[in-house]
């Protein structure tokens, strides 16, 4: 059974994208599609990115978990609002710290926004990002527009079955798309 790691992105305060990751780890672990984990960005204390990890003459224990979930994660679903057109400091931050780690490594994104389209100028910024450092990229996309009525506080979504049916078609093409690169 493949590891799927789900990076919680925003640190926002009151943050809904969140919601969307706590659904997809409990789609994931209730169909037992994978070993699932949500690496909640929130929880982590990231200095602003002064070098890459590597380079750190003193790295914090934090920023050396993290670098360890994604090592140890088959496939990485990266679950990101647009803020402005793009994706949240959080984010890029960690995407920085690390560069072979995450060569190679199978990666899907369900964007969100409070707006109609889903927040897909941050997936073009994030399919850009991640393709420049080498990782494998899948074009499949779960895409949440006005995200604040979608989903409540717990992940549970507000249309359960057209949301299972969505999640159903990412999550298979993710899956198809680790073992293709293994």
């Amino acid at each position: 059974m493949y590891q799927i790691s789900i990076i919680s992105s925003s640190i926002r305060t009151d943050r809904k994208s969140h919601n969307v990751a706590l659904y997809l780890e409990k789609y994931i672990n209730d169909n037992k599609l994978a070993k699932v984990e949500i690496i909640d960005l929130k929880q982590f204390d990231f200095p602003i990115f002064e070098e890459r990890l590597k380079f750190q003459n003193k790295p914090s224990l934090e920023a050396l978990e993290f670098k360890n979930k994604i090592i140890a994660s088959d496939g990485i679903i990266i679950v990101s609002p647009e803020y402005n057109g793009s994706i949240p400091a959080s984010l890029k931050n960690v995407i920085d710290l690390l560069y072979e780690e995450w060569q190679g490594k199978t990666i899907a994104f369900s964007t969100v926004s409070s707006g109609e389209f889903g927040g897909l100028q941050a997936l073009t910024h994030l399919e850009f990002v991640f393709k420049k450092i080498g990782a494998l990229v899948d074009l499949a996309n779960f895409s949440i527009s006005k995200v604040q009525d979608m989903f409540d506080d717990f992940g549970v979504p507000t249309n359960k079955k057209k949301t299972d049916e969505l999640a159903k078609i990412f999550i298979e093409e993710f899956i198809k798309w680790i073992k293709s690169n293994k």
